[in-house]
């Protein structure tokens, strides 16, 4: 199943929405605990074959100048081959998300083939061609039809040439060659461009399982953030339940990843479950299993994200809706003044205020709270405890924005503006 993320109506920019589904069958902090409590992070091995009736594989296959892996493959060998996905809501998509919207329409795929080193965007006929020819390649290794293969490509757009076409069909022979039950990291590592470590997560359940990876380091905004993920379980539910689980999941969590506000034209999230274990899991535990790895990988990507000295969660509570909270907690975590702030160890409380102001959100600019690191800097809008004794110099760097008009909250997870951020921006160029 499939379909754009509902455009959020705040955004700045139309080209910029994010997923805006409705909140059924959400965890709460209890149940997600829960879920928690079974989380194994960055899991060597792990990852997209943790789930039982999976193989996955990552190879080098010429894409990378570095020479270091560039294609992975992730295949689901059943008994059942039920898929669900996410894609950008850019209006400008690539190449393989065109073709895999198409592919999880009717809510079946087997396989999932990713490449790093070039995002096969904006390269014309002959790039959707390439897009096909590796789906049917990916089918043909494995005797199944090029409809069931979902295709995935990350890298610089523009890039798909005739070399590119014949590294990634090269690549798909050799992870096809490569696949193990044990290829999860392999997987993952592959699909890395700038990021500096694989991200990969894992919940085991009572006879069901749950794991995925991520890649993501640059262009993190909603939707979806920018980033490939692949999750799998063994879990055995149909189509629509996972759609519905996955995009109650990913609309808290990836979502709300806004490092730097600026959106790909590739970003997937795939959902296939093999139905392995045999167990049907209530709703509500697998959707609380689900989000709790989407929860995982989206931390992993805010805290890869490029340059950043600071991972900053932006909490909004006492909002008058969850719109609110997300609208004016992205205002923050999009405005360059107080993301420099923060790089500095800038407690700058009125660059917070100044940012919020600029929502059409329901509060009293004059009536606001803001805490940071634990220590409230201004009350109604006026200075509190002095900037002088909060601590910045940590990583770790939590922004408390109390609006007072209502119980609804929301956290958006975001950076500092760095030098190493503009310089490796700068140098990540065709």
């Amino acid at each position: 199943m499939t379909d754009t993320n509902q455009p959020d109506t705040n955004q700045p920019d139309p080209d910029q929405p994010e997923t805006n589904q409705p909140e059924t069958n959400q965890p709460d902090p209890d149940q997600r605990a829960g879920a928690e409590q079974g989380l194994q992070a960055g899991a060597t091995g792990q990852g997209v074959t943790a789930a039982r009736g999976f193989r996955a594989a990552g190879v080098t296959a010429g894409l990378k100048t570095s020479g270091k892996p560039d294609v992975a493959l992730v295949v689901n060998e059943g008994p059942e081959a039920a898929v669900a996905a996410v894609f950008t809501s850019n209006r400008a998509q690539a190449h393989p998300v065109i073709w895999s919207r198409q592919v999880v329409g009717d809510g079946v795929a087997r396989a999932v083939v990713l490449n790093s080193g070039g995002a096969n965007c904006f390269t014309g006929p002959f790039g959707f061609q390439t897009t096909h020819l590796t789906a049917e390649a990916v089918a043909d290794s494995l005797g199944i039809g090029a409809g069931d293969v979902v295709v995935c490509s990350t890298g610089l757009i523009g890039v798909g040439d005739q070399t590119f076409r014949d590294n990634v069909l090269r690549g798909v022979g050799l992870a096809s060659a490569a696949l193990s039950p044990t290829g999860g990291h392999d997987a993952a590592t592959a699909i890395m461009t700038t990021d500096t470590k694989p991200k990969q997560s894992v919940v085991t359940e009572d006879g069901w399982t749950v794991g995925g990876m991520a890649k993501g380091a640059g262009m993190l905004a909603p939707g979806l953030a920018t980033m490939l993920v692949v999750i799998t379980t063994d879990a055995l539910l149909p189509a629509d339940e996972l759609d519905q689980a996955l995009r109650a999941a990913t609309r808290v969590t990836f979502d709300r990843v806004d490092s730097d506000g600026c959106m790909s034209t590739n970003d997937t999230v795939v959902l296939m479950s093999s139905g392995a274990s045999g167990t049907t899991p209530e709703v509500g535990d697998f959707q609380e299993a689900l989000t709790a790895v989407c929860a995982d990988l989206a931390k992993q990507l805010q805290q890869d994200a490029e340059g950043a000295s600071h991972d900053i969660a932006i909490e909004v509570v006492g909002a008058a809706s969850e719109d609110d909270a997300v609208v004016v907690g992205r205002s923050v975590a999009r405005n360059n003044l107080f993301k420099a702030a923060v790089f500095g160890n800038d407690p700058n409380w009125g660059r917070v205020l100044a940012a919020i102001g600029t929502t059409d959100a329901d509060f009293d600019p004059y009536a606001v709270d803001v805490s940071m690191n634990g220590v409230r800097v201004c009350h109604a809008g006026a200075p509190d405890e002095p900037s002088d004794s909060v601590d910045l110099t940590g990583r770790e760097t939590h922004v408390l924005i109390d609006l007072g008009v209502g119980p609804h909250a929301a956290t958006i997870l975001t950076n500092d503006l760095t030098h190493d951020y503009v310089h490796e921006n700068s140098a990540y160029s065709s």
